[in-house]
């Protein structure tokens, strides 16, 4: 599985909810507040994940339009595979989404990019539909030290095919190339590093419509290829690290904190293989997500194909421990 064509495998299984209660003396032991706990770290996998793809989708469609990168080489063929590099280029394939159009505006002064999804299930885990406009300044090019550009996201709606859960975001994005250099030519740069801030409009299935901020660095490294580590950058003066804060589904605010960095191997066929998030809430619960876990919790190995699983642990305001597994 590839994130540069935008998809992390969401594989398709049944949720495993094993919840052990280690203190019985909080309201946690209402089922209602567990399956919504359960559901909060589900939503923030899927959040998360659909943001990380959105990223590499907009920095695929960045890369291969010429006039826009900076680069010689040939544009890159609609969801295709093509390598960008000449002869003895070890660069990682980078492709276009393979669920959407793209098409380029290089003549205004405010160039433009608009990916449009499709609702196609190309790679049988989700669907997408909605649109996705880049925009970037006259005389800036994507390679460039510190380029900065605009993402506008309209109505992109996410619908997972294992159990028709579904999310819509509306927002923008601002993606910053901070050490410039493209990806096709990491294997020899070394490290890229690409950083993420905006504001999201949430609209969940049941609903609910909630703001979530956003503020990412993402570095990436070459160790028998691709190396993607995702970390939080904004601080609230007491906690550092931070990576989404808002309102969750249920009206309760929160800041997610990267605690692990999280992170992506091509070697692992482009798989989160490790990681942890951090949610504090305004109501004194924390919950802990781990990721890179097989279906006991235990860490797995590195497969191309399966299911990968997180461990959710929260505690609540008196002291109460339970513990939920799920797929991503």
């Amino acid at each position: 599985m590839n994130i540069f064509c935008g998809v992390f495998f969401i594989t398709a299984a049944t949720l495993i909810l094993s919840c052990k209660k280690d203190n019985s003396n909080s309201s946690q032991n209402s089922s209602t507040t567990s399956a919504n706990m359960q559901t909060q770290a589900d939503d923030q996998s899927m959040i998360s994940n659909e943001d990380e793809n959105l990223s590499d989708d907009a920095n695929a469609s960045l890369t291969s339009q010429p006039s826009i990168s900076g680069n010689s080489y040939n544009a890159l063929a609609s969801s295709g595979t093509t390598e960008l590099g000449t002869g003895g280029n070890t660069s990682p394939n980078l492709v276009l989404p393979c669920d959407a159009t793209i098409t380029y505006d290089t003549t205004s002064d405010t160039r433009t990019i608009t990916i449009t999804y499709n609702g196609t299930n190309c790679w049988g885990n989700r669907t997408r539909t909605g649109t996705v406009t880049i925009s970037i300044p006259k005389g800036v090019h994507w390679s460039d030290a510190n380029a900065t550009v605009t993402l506008n996201i309209d109505n992109l709606k996410i619908t997972r095919k294992r159990d028709g859960k579904s999310i819509t975001i509306n927002g923008t994005k601002t993606f910053t190339n901070v050490s410039g250099g493209l990806l096709i030519d990491l294997a020899t740069l070394g490290t890229i590093t690409h950083t993420i801030t905006g504001s999201l409009s949430i609209t969940f299935d049941n609903g609910s419509v909630r703001t979530w901020n956003v503020s990412k660095q993402r570095v990436f490294t070459y160790e028998n290829g691709v190396v993607l580590t995702t970390t939080g950058t904004h601080s609230d003066g007491t906690n550092t690290n931070v990576a989404e804060w808002g309102t969750n589904r249920f009206g309760i605010n929160f800041e997610s904190l990267i605690t692990q960095p999280k992170v992506i191997r091509q070697d692992c066929d482009f798989r989160l293989t490790s990681g942890e998030n951090k949610l504090i809430r305004s109501d004194n619960i924390t919950l802990t997500i781990t990721y890179g876990l097989d279906s006991n919790g235990n860490p797995t190995s590195c497969p191309g194909s399966g299911t990968y699983y997180f461990e959710a642990v929260w505690v609540g305001p008196n002291g109460g421990t339970y513990t939920a597994i799920l797929p991503y």
